[in-house]
């Protein structure tokens, strides 16, 4: 793993420990987007490893629909569009509690998928 995809991976485990702080406190915005946050880096991390561009969110939906089709799996981009889910919570607070925490769970398992396809 490149050290940019290491630092993108490691970020992505840090936001996800954030995120469940900020879960377990109550500030359900913050958690939202530290768990977008963790996905993100997540997608980053393989894009940056395999030489794929992840500079905008459109390179992030792009490199997840190629890691999905390379794993023939599409829970990958439902995953990812959950996260998303989290990251408009962020800007618009209109989330329940339960719904924030099915988002994280997704951020989680998303992250889990692309830490398993890294080399």
């Amino acid at each position: 793993m490149t050290t940019r995809a290491n630092y993108y991976s490691d970020t992505a485990s840090e936001f996800l420990v954030k995120a469940r702080a900020h879960l377990a406190e109550g500030d359900l915005r913050q958690a939202s987007e530290k768990g977008w946050g963790a996905a993100a880096q997540m997608v980053k991390a393989v894009a940056e490893e395999r030489g794929w561009e992840h500079k905008t969110h459109a390179d992030l939906y792009r490199a997840v629909a190629r890691v999905a089709e390379e794993l023939s799996d599409s829970r990958v981009q439902i995953l990812f569009r959950s996260a998303s889910a989290l990251h408009q919570n962020f800007y618009e607070g209109d989330m329940p509690e339960t719904g924030v925490a099915t988002g994280l769970d997704d951020a989680e398992e998303i992250a889990d998928l692309l830490a398993a396809v890294m080399d």
